[in-house]
């Protein structure tokens, strides 16, 4: 697999993550929950100020500017594993698992780098409701407080310090625990309650691709077995898949 086609996923992933982001952020209001399939699934507009899936490294900025610093470290470094894949003839099912991967840490990235510079704030509002349809949201909720484009730099934040937007929510199963569960007994349970944005799903998919079919996917580079080739010709050496 060529190396353009890689950065070819990595650049489709990111335009599908931010077209959505974008949409979220400017049409909103912080805290709108909408019905696209019944219950189970539902765009709910949140931000975080910290990893994938709302997970947080620290309330602080200094912890903001420390998780930001690392993810434009680890994209940087991303992009070269990923030319190596290439360039080490690995696998086409290994390299689209490191570009969904990459493409997931670039999307979230781009969040916390520029979003702080170019929006205004989105505040969590008593304005945000349920609703049943798009159409319902977009004709109901207040416009003053949705977010809205602002001359570069004079956002709500500063740079690396932009909020990552998230909306996919699955809940799946809502419903009471029986008393007689350890701890949790006579709760409401949820799952899956996280949510996440499309660069989340890629980071996800490529990383448990990876894990559960890695026998599968992960080879012999196909460089070494032309190298063993050329130095034994009357080797039997399987192809590279």
């Amino acid at each position: 697999m060529k190396y353009r086609n890689a950065i070819f996923i990595v650049l489709l992933v990111i335009l599908a993550d931010q077209l959505v982001k974008v949409y979220v952020k400017t049409h909103f209001v912080n805290g709108d929950d909408v019905k696209i399939m019944g219950s189970w699934f539902r765009l709910h507009f949140i931000e975080n100020e910290g990893m994938a899936y709302g997970m947080k490294l620290s309330e602080s900025v200094a912890g903001k500017l420390l998780l930001s610093s690392f993810r434009l470290v680890a994209v940087v470094f991303g992009f070269y594993l990923l030319r190596r894949l290439v360039t080490k003839g690995y696998g086409k099912g290994v390299i689209i698992c490191g570009a969904l991967i990459l493409a997931g840490a670039l999307g979230n990235l781009l969040d916390s780098l520029f979003y702080g510079l170019i929006f205004t704030d989105s505040p969590y509002s008593c304005f945000s409701g349920n609703y049943d349809s798009m159409r319902n949201m977009l004709q109901n909720h207040n416009q003053v407080a949705v977010a809205h484009f602002t001359k570069f730099g004079q956002g709500y934040g500063k740079f690396l310090q932009g909020k990552v937007v998230d909306m996919l929510y699955f809940p799946l199963l809502e419903t009471r625990l029986p008393g007689w569960i350890p701890f949790m007994g006579g709760k409401n349970f949820t799952f899956f309650e996280p949510v996440f944005n499309v660069a989340d799903a890629a980071i996800s998919i490529g990383v448990l691709t990876l894990v559960f079919f890695q026998k599968r996917l992960i080879h012999k580079p196909a460089m070494a077995i032309e190298a063993a080739r050329n130095t034994d010709p009357a080797q039997t050496v399987p192809d590279s898949q």
